[in-house]
């Protein structure tokens, strides 16, 4: 169970031991690194008791799920150290930090609903064809109206039957 998790530690051979979870071995890569904790916080964008909570495992004073998952995930990152490895720790540590799927309250009496027993609206992405081809018909109408009205130079029309349409 003793790996290095940082590359220098690796190479000079001392190791963390990561039974003692994922604060401590936070802690100790941190101090390794001789980085405090308002360097690491300014770095970070945490603040220091959001990084206190998180060395000294006070997991009812942080967030849970994925913002627990990225914020020990960008921590692990600024100390350079085995992300795979401190996120294994952390799911082992406090278990499935997934977050939960979201459910609507069931009517008293009904049935339950969850997200995908809604309708879905189909969003547009983006400018449509059908807008696309409407706006084409009415510049091509535009066209013809304004080479029927001898409104375009002679030297712009190029085919012949343009020309005769003209005069």
């Amino acid at each position: 169970m003793n790996q290095p998790l940082l590359k220098e530690e690796a190479q000079s051979g001392s190791v963390v031991n990561l039974r003692d979870g994922v604060g401590a071995t936070l802690k100790t890569l941190r101090q390794s690194r001789r980085v405090t904790l308002s360097e690491a916080s300014a770095r970070l964008k945490f603040s220091t008791r959001q990084l206190q909570a998180l060395e000294n495992e006070q997991w009812a004073d942080l967030p849970v799920g994925l913002p627990l998952r990225g914020m020990v995930k960008n921590y692990a990152r600024f100390l350079e150290a085995d992300v795979d490895a401190i996120m294994v720790m952390l799911g082992n540590q406090t278990g499935n930090a997934a977050v939960p799927k979201a459910g609507i309250a069931p009517v008293e009496g009904g049935p339950a609903f969850t997200p995908t027993d809604l309708p879905v609206q189909h969003e547009s992405g983006g400018f449509s064809w059908v807008w696309f081809v409407v706006i084409l018909l009415v510049l091509v109408a535009a066209g013809f109206y304004a080479v029927d009205r001898g409104w375009v130079p002679e030297a712009w029309l190029t085919l012949e039957w343009f020309r005769s349409a003209q005069s």
